[in-house]
Order: structure tokens, then sequence, then C-alpha cells
């Protein structure tokens, strides 16, 4: 898409430039402003997190005994090895009634997500490019939310809050609060200042490490999905350099194998570390 104002056609760097532009309510400053929105991302997000209910939801709906369909064995085996992991990592089997089917579907849902990389990258936007605009809208969409740094830290403080809510609930509140002061150095009144101090770094440290895994891994994917698409773009454009055809339909093709793995990856890496953060919080020090 050529950039705002011009009529030639934009250069790899406007082209990839233009793509990382979130459809938000008001310009982003460059500090922190809660105030801003990205529509896209909230959009994707919610809708993808509907289809992953409803998916799981479908399958308990028409489970049937005896042999089942391919779409209801493949749910089952998602639904055994999520159970085994959680069964491995939380002890409590009170907890994992709602810890194992949260595990579940915290793996579809962001394997969903992550899966929106494997559209063509201008499919979307392009749609949006004459909807956008017509409807009052700016001519920017991105829609791979798992790329969006506010959605991935959003999922990881929302596991943060849960693995809170299990250290008050096993321990206690009182207890808690004493096993924030009094580890990991021992319950000496003098090392309840570094124990509080360590305790607090853990799990800033646990919270932004758990958001920027899948941020990173997913931004840097989509970058490189928006490399091979200025390839088949720059052969478009001039109608020469048939190499470039070829090695855009080739890198497209084994990029989009690939990532495939890693989508799958992101998605169990999480749902794990979700597992073994919620687990921690049922351990005493």
């Amino acid at each position: 898409m050529a950039a705002e104002g011009t009529a030639h056609a934009p250069t790899a760097g406007e082209y990839i430039v233009h793509h990382l532009q979130h459809l938000q309510n008001a310009k982003q400053k460059a500090v922190v402003d809660f105030s801003v929105v990205n529509f896209d991302s909230v959009f994707f997000s919610v809708l993808l997190g509907v289809a992953t209910c409803f998916l799981l939801w479908l399958v308990a709906r028409n489970v049937t005994s005896g042999v089942p369909g391919r779409y209801q064995a493949f749910i089952e085996l998602l639904v055994e090895m999520v159970d085994s992991q959680a069964k491995g990592i939380v002890h409590s089997a009170e907890s994992r009634k709602f810890v194992a089917p949260l595990a579940l579907t915290v793996f579809v849902w962001i394997f969903l997500m992550n899966a929106m990389d494997l559209l063509p990258v201008d499919l979307l936007p392009s749609i949006w490019h004459v909807a956008g605009p017509a409807m009052g809208a700016p001519d920017y969409l991105r829609v791979v939310p798992t790329a969006d740094l506010s959605v991935t830290m959003g999922l990881s403080v929302a596991v943060l809050l849960i693995c809170l809510y299990y250290n008050v609930k096993i321990k206690g509140a009182g207890g808690w609060a004493h096993e924030l002061f009094t580890a990991p150095f021992g319950d000496k009144f003098y090392l309840y200042p570094v124990n509080f101090l360590m305790q607090m770094i853990e799990f800033v440290a646990k919270t932004v490490s758990h958001g920027m895994r899948l941020f990173g891994n997913m931004y840097a994917g989509e970058l490189i999905f928006m490399l091979i698409a200025l390839m088949g773009g720059a052969w478009a454009m001039t109608g020469t350099g048939i190499a470039l055809a070829i090695g855009h339909i080739i890198a497209g093709s084994v990029w989009a194998i690939f990532h495939i793995l890693i989508i799958t990856l992101q998605a169990f890496v999480f749902m794990m570390l979700t597992l073994v953060y919620v687990g921690q919080a049922h351990d005493a020090h």
C-alpha cells in the first residue's frame, strides 16, 4: 500500500512499517499510554477465544462412547496430554478441576492466535484497505494477536493473578505473607527485606519472561513472512527477475511448514509455564 499522501509504490521499509501499525483509537505516544487500544488485537483475540470455546464445547456436546470420530479423538488426545502434564505438576486434585481445563483452553487459544500468521500477509489487510477508509477508520490492520506485546503481557498477567489467588487459597493470607518475608533465605528478621525483594523480583521476572517469550517469537515470525512477501511483491511490480518469484514460493512454503512447528511449540510452552507457575503457587518454601 502506498504511504499516506503519496502516489508512488511503497518502499520495502514503508511496506513493513505500514504492516506493523495497529488499528488504534489514537496515535500511540512515545511514553506508555494505557488509553490507547489496539482494536485489531482485541477483535481477533476475542474472536479466536470464542472459536476456541465453541470448538471445545462442540466436542463435549456431541461426545459419544465407543469408537469416537476423528475430531473427537483429536480433542481427547489433547485433553489426555494436558491432563497428564497437569497431574505431574499440580498435585492438588481439587485445583486440577480448574487448572487442567484452563491449560487446555490456553493451549488451543494461543495456537489459533499464532496460526493467524499462516494467512497470506496482505489478505485481510487488503480487505481492510477498502473497508476501513470507507468507514472512516485508519488503513492499518494486524491480524496476529500474539505478535502484540499488550496481548501476550495481558495473558501473562492473568496467569500471575491466578497464581496469587492459589497462593492465598492454599497457604492462607497469613501463610503466604509469612512466606514472602522468610523465603528463600530463612526466617531471620534482618533478612525480611531481602526475602521480600527477591520474591517480588521472581514474580515480575516470571510474568515478563512469560509474555515476552511468546511475543518475541511471533513478532519475529511475522517479520519474516513480510520479508518473504516483499520478494513476491518485487517480482509482481517489476515483471522481471523470475528468481524472485521462485524464491518467494519456495521460501514461503518452507517457512510456513516450519512455522507450524513454531506456533505449536509456543502454545505448548506457554501452557506448560502456566502449569508450572500455578504448581509453584501450591508448594510451600
